[in-house]
């Protein structure tokens, strides 16, 4: 990988050998991977690993993700391929995409959407807290793949001052085209926060992949 995000830190919690399922947080703007394991204790269960890639600078990209794409070039791509680059470390430790859930607040949950939607694949899950897919409306995608039945939670504020709840609705929309299995929420008293109704949506997607890992053990 190459870029700006070449090298970046990578936090891990949680067991580094022998877990069931990952749980890969990508953080938002001006903060860092600290920040985003804050989330880590009200979602713990036992057998998950938590990864936290770190953006240089505490940004992703320095535009917002409405702007052109060529704006948040050569930080998006490199963005992309770090989320990429963590992805295959996880399942060379034997954690494959379909036990993984790709999260993401804010900044980073538009980068883990914009993920997904061009490397369409079964994952364990995916979540976009305050966040949609980048690029200006009517940008035309070229999305490829399929997610193939994988959850997808889409948590926000109706009034976000970030993230238009239009954003929202279009990622759903464009997920749900790729064969995501999309519920989406839009809250009337939600500031830019992360809820504990949308954790105890993020709890519901972790809670199969760890039933499924007792049954096989």
């Amino acid at each position: 990988m190459t870029g700006p995000h070449a090298g970046a830190r990578v936090l891990v919690r949680g067991p580094r050998g022998g877990a069931d399922a990952a749980l890969v947080m990508l953080h938002g703007r001006g903060a860092g991977a600290q920040d985003i394991l804050t989330l880590v204790p009200p979602l713990d269960l036992p057998g998950w690993r938590y990864v936290a890639p770190e953006a240089r600078g505490g940004t992703w990209y320095p535009n917002s993700f409405m702007a052109p794409l060529e704006a948040n070039e050569p930080w998006l791509s490199s963005a992309l391929g770090l989320v990429a680059e963590v992805l295959a470390a996880v399942a060379a430790d034997g954690i494959p995409a379909e036990r993984t859930i790709l999260l993401g607040f804010s900044q980073g949950a538009c980068l883990a959407l914009e993920f997904a939607a061009r490397n369409a694949r079964r994952y364990g899950g995916l979540v976009g807290l305050s966040g949609g897919l980048i690029g200006p409306a009517g940008t035309v995608r070229h999305d490829a793949g399929s997610l193939a039945g994988t959850p997808v939670f889409l948590g926000c504020s109706d009034h976000d001052p970030h993230i238009p709840a239009s954003r929202v609705l279009h990622a759903a929309e464009t997920l749900a085209g790729l064969g995501g299995d999309v519920t989406r929420a839009l809250y009337p008293d939600l500031d830019h926060s992360v809820s504990e109704e949308e954790l105890e949506h993020v709890r519901d997607l972790m809670r199969p992949l760890s039933a499924e890992a007792g049954a096989a053990s």
